[in-house]
Formats: C-alpha cells, structure tokens, sequence
C-alpha cells in the first residue's frame, strides 16, 4: 500500500498545479466530512482527474454502488445508488460503456439489460457470498419441489439463477413484489434472513433457501447493543439482517429506504443503519446536519474496486474486464429483471 501511495504522490498525468489544487478543494469539500485531511486528497487528485478525463474522452458512464469507498462515490461516479436504482440508472445511460464499480451480479444485471453497451468491471472474480450461494439448477430443483409457486429471486443473483425466475427484486422493493403476487406461496431466493423478515411482514409463506449475505449476518442482537451508543438510538436495520436483529430495530428496509429516511429525516436522535459502513460514510457527507453512528459492517467484495484499477480499465480494458452472458440466459434474465421494473 506504501509503493501504492508514493506512486500516486508522484504521478500528475500533466495535469496543471491549478487544475490538481482545485480537485483537491472539490474532493474535501466532501471527503472531509470524514475526516480525509487536504493531504489525503492531494494524493488521489491527479487519479481522479485522470479519471474523470478519461471517460469523457472515450464515452464511459460510472456507475457505483453505495457500498463502494467514498474516493469512487465521491470522485468519480456519474451516479450512486442501491441496486434497484442502478437497475434503472443503466436503462437511462446514454453513453456506449458502462463502467461498474461493484460485486459482479451487478454488472451482469447492467448487462441483461443493455446487451448492446459494453459493461466493464475494474476486476474480475468480485463475488458475493449470496450469488454465491446458489446456482440455476438449485432453483430448478426448488421450481420442481413446489410446483406453480412463484419464484422471486433477489437481484444478489447470477444472470444463470435470474434465469429461471419469474421475478427479480431488491431490498428496496420485495415487499411491494410479494404482496402484489396472486399467489400465497412464494420461492424466495436465495436470502435465508430476508425470506423470514419479508414472511413477517407480509403473512404469505416464503419458502426459504439457505444464502446469507455475510456482511449482515454477523450482526447478533448481543453485537447490535453494542453498536448502540445511546439507549434512545434510531436502529434502521437492512432486510438482510437476522430476524433477531430485525424484531429489535425501530425500522427495517434496504438502503433506499435508509436514504430517504436521511433525505427527509430532522431528527436529533443518534442514527444506526445496520448496514455496510461505506453506506453510512456516504449518508454522512449528504447529510451532515443528521448524527449516524458507524457500523463497522465491511464487505471485503465490495471494497476490490479502487482508483487504480478503475483506471487500469479504462487506459487499457482487457478481456477479463468485459461482462459477457450467453444470449438465450441473458433473454430469460432479462424476463424477471424487466418484471421487477414494472413494480
């Protein structure tokens, strides 16, 4: 990491004193929300200039979850957002290539829906415990179990396992997909916590399948108290969380329902998302009038993009960067994804 740094402070890419010093005023009037000095900004300005430059100059719009690190959302997405609003997002680009700075299901969901850009990932191989967990022919066999139950499938899914559902959806719109389902069984796929949180909630049978996401699972209702600060706390926590967790937080919902609660919320209390910490990091340079107590929830996958990768890809994209789905997959995923867009 030092060989990394000092490679950084070296480079300009010919960028001007001027130009390289007004980056820096632009990247801590946000990062230093989180504390990032004028020093730290200095050591990825010239990156990110390099960046931005580039993706102009050759037709790129950057996507990036809100779980990426703060120099990516801040630096150099075109847009953030949760995974439903990224869906979307990549129906609207304009531009030929998409660049996603996210685990690889993402880039696929991209992918399924705009076969004819180009989608690059800056690293190959960034997996995700929940697609992870499953495979197509494990819903098939599911499909075959419970016959004439819909099958919704969380986006967190190969473009193989979005497949063989009839919808996909997000933590942000589960809820509304399964209670408009004209069925009272539904195959949920593959969350194990969100099929139970999502059954509480909506009185139909979930037929569970055993994924976890990591990150969220680890939260114990002994470790949440822990995080709590304050006995009056606000505790938001994900759907991907334990139903422990869940039945102890004062709300419950994806991170676009965290944003919209940060979006619209004046409250004074301290605020606990029970999410990944690179959430919470971006909630608190938009909203810095309201107080959020860090999670300390890390995704390793989520964290692989970074500035140097990102702009090895786009220097020099290579084969393993471009995401390829075979097209007979690719137009079944495409059913259950569009599916989820009408809700």
């Amino acid at each position: 990491m030092v060989v990394i740094e000092n490679q950084i402070e070296q480079i300009t890419f010919g960028f001007t004193q001027d130009e390289i010093e007004n980056e820096v005023q632009r990247l801590y009037s946000k990062l230093g929300h989180l504390g990032w000095t004028l020093n730290d900004c200095l050591d990825i300005a010239p990156l990110t200039l390099r960046i931005n430059k580039l993706k102009k100059k050759k037709g790129v719009h950057i996507l990036a979850h809100s779980y990426q690190t703060p120099d990516i959302i801040f630096g150099i997405a075109d847009n953030v957002g949760d995974s439903l609003g990224l869906s979307k997002k990549a129906t609207e680009v304009k531009e030929d290539i998409i660049l996603f700075c996210g685990v690889e299901f993402m880039a696929e969901t991209a992918k399924i829906l705009n076969p004819e850009k180009t989608v690059l990932v800056p690293k190959r191989g960034i997996g995700c415990t929940l697609a992870d967990s499953i495979t197509g022919e494990d819903v098939r066999k599911l499909k075959k179990k419970y016959p004439g139950a819909p099958v919704v499938c969380y986006v967190n899914t190969t473009a193989d396992v979005k497949a063989e559902a009839d919808v996909c959806c997000t933590s942000a719109n589960a809820r509304k997909i399964i209670e408009k389902l004209d069925s009272d069984t539904i195959i949920f796929v593959p969350d194990y916590n969100m099929g139970v949180n999502l059954a509480k909630v909506t009185g139909k049978k979930i037929i569970t399948y055993r994924g976890h996401c990591r990150t969220h699972d680890r939260i114990t209702k002994e470790k949440l108290e822990q995080l709590k600060k304050n006995e009056d706390t606000l505790v938001f926590s994900h759907f991907e969380c334990k139903p422990e967790v869940v039945e102890i937080s004062d709300l419950v919902g994806g991170t676009g329902d965290m944003h919209r609660f940060s979006k619209s919320s004046k409250t004074s209390k301290e605020v606990l998302f029970v999410t990944e910490q690179g959430f919470i990091d971006r909630m608190k340079v938009e909203y810095p009038h309201l107080k959020f107590v860090d999670s300390n929830m890390i995704c390793p996958m989520m964290k692989q993009s970074n500035l140097i990768n990102i702009l090895e890809c786009l220097e020099n994209p290579k084969e393993e960067n471009i995401i390829e789905i075979e097209e007979g997959i690719r137009k079944r995923a495409f059913n259950a994804v569009n599916n989820m867009l009408k809700y």
